[in-house]
């Protein structure tokens, strides 16, 4: 019923539990997750997760606040994302929040890593899984630069982990993405993100932990998983009128659009 379309279970702490964290999903009726790709060199792990397990599928990209790591060329990309049960490229996009005495010009690396990744779903056909903090205008443009505008040679994608203004996810929504709401959308400042989720198109919307991070109340403070993910439905329903298991449904039939039919 409930699809978290974006988590890390090949981060330790999620790994070393795997086998309780996917009892806990099947009693929560999570029947499906998404595993992120934030480097190359740990790119094998989370293919194998996804390998392993039926119902997991993952991403092939390079998170954009990862400067010490290997740098993805566009043919490492065009590689590991024609892997199997890889359905998105990233998590990309771009991020100015840890400048410290750096200044948006020095990020010309982060911006050409951003293309690279475009390059390489527009090639394969692929949706982008866009990272954006301190850095939605940036985003935005580039985005329209390399013809991610809903025209023919888009791809599209999803704005993960989404915490930015009205007017960006009005933007994202012209452009053809959907938006992604985690657990923040549980927390109590949070009140501009939930009157942003109370307007948006029911069947833009998913539905993600970002685990092990950003756990939902009533489970702040803990290791965020997979099962956790009803919370984010239920507080998306009672915005908007709504069963968490109708949120469910339509966020995993919007999954299944936007990732051209996982279970096929």
């Amino acid at each position: 019923m409930y699809t978290d379309s974006h988590c890390h279970l090949n981060f330790p702490e999620l790994q070393t539990n795997l086998g309780q964290i996917r009892q806990d999903m099947t009693d929560a009726q999570v029947t499906r997750a998404l595993l992120i790709s934030t480097k190359l060199e740990t790119f094998p792990d989370v293919h194998g997760l996804a390998m392993a397990h039926e119902n997991f599928w993952c991403t092939a990209g390079v998170h954009p606040d990862e400067d010490d790591v290997q740098e993805p060329s566009l043919d490492d990309l065009l590689r590991i994302g024609q892997s199997p049960k890889v359905v998105g490229i990233g998590e990309t996009g771009l991020d100015y929040y840890r400048l410290g005495e750096r200044t948006v010009a020095d990020m010309a690396w982060q911006r050409q890593r951003f293309r690279h990744h475009i390059h390489s779903a527009q090639q394969l056909r692929l949706p982008l899984v866009i990272h954006t903090r301190s850095a939605s205008e940036d985003t935005l443009a580039i985005l329209k630069e390399e013809g991610e505008d809903g025209g023919a040679r888009a791809v599209g994608g999803v704005f993960h982990c989404f915490t930015e203004t009205d007017t960006v996810a009005r933007a994202a929504l012209d452009l053809g993405f959907y938006i992604s709401f985690s657990g923040i959308l549980t927390f109590k400042n949070a009140q501009d993100l939930r009157d942003i989720a109370a307007w948006m198109p029911l069947d833009r919307i998913l539905i993600e932990t970002d685990s092990p991070y950003l756990a939902p109340a009533p489970h702040r403070g803990k290791t965020n998983n997979p099962s956790y993910v009803p919370w984010v439905a239920k507080q998306i329903a009672d915005l908007r009128g709504m069963s968490p298991e109708e949120v469910g449904a339509q966020t995993s039939a919007n999954f299944d659009r936007l990732f051209k039919g996982v279970l096929a």
